[in-house]
């Protein structure tokens, strides 16, 4: 578990609990909504409810008296799947104290693939250090993504 400090309240960085399941499928259809209005994310929701319960992952959860996002790792690959981060707390450093969490469980370097229209995810990973590699598709959405990566420390 790790700490950061935003302000008055204090984000703990944890690992999922099976629990968190159900909540955390909501986080991540409310969050999806509010950058890409146009895909329909809730019919989405039981993908991801499966994919967060699946075998081979490490989920980490930000929460400051409330679940505020999480980050998902497939450590096998170094790949970064998810991070999502509820809409009242974005930018209040909820997304760096994730990502410095998966960087600690993966210091030898993270892969992930982000779409090309959500250019405020694609400018937070280059302030944090990775370098987009190539262009891909989603297979899911049919939106181009930039490849990322960070070489590690």
């Amino acid at each position: 578990m790790t700490e950061a400090s935003q302000g008055e309240s204090t984000t703990l960085v944890r690992p999922l609990a099976p629990g968190d399941i159900a909540a955390l499928a909501t986080l991540w259809v409310r969050s999806w909504q509010e950058t890409m209005p146009a895909v329909d994310f809730e019919a989405r929701r039981p993908w991801i409810a499966g994919f967060l319960a699946g075998d081979g992952l490490s989920t980490l959860v930000a929460e400051a008296g409330a679940l505020q996002g999480f980050v998902t790792l497939e450590p096998a690959r170094a790949y970064l799947h998810q991070l999502v981060v509820s809409p009242e707390v974005k930018g209040r450093g909820v997304a760096g104290a994730l990502l410095d969490a998966a960087k600690a469980l993966l210091p030898d370097g993270l892969t992930l693939d982000v779409n090309q229209a959500n250019a405020r995810a694609a400018r937070f990973y280059e302030r944090e250090g990775f370098a987009r590699v190539g262009e891909g598709v989603n297979a899911a959405s049919g939106l181009a993504t930039w490849r990322m990566v960070w070489a590690g420390k």
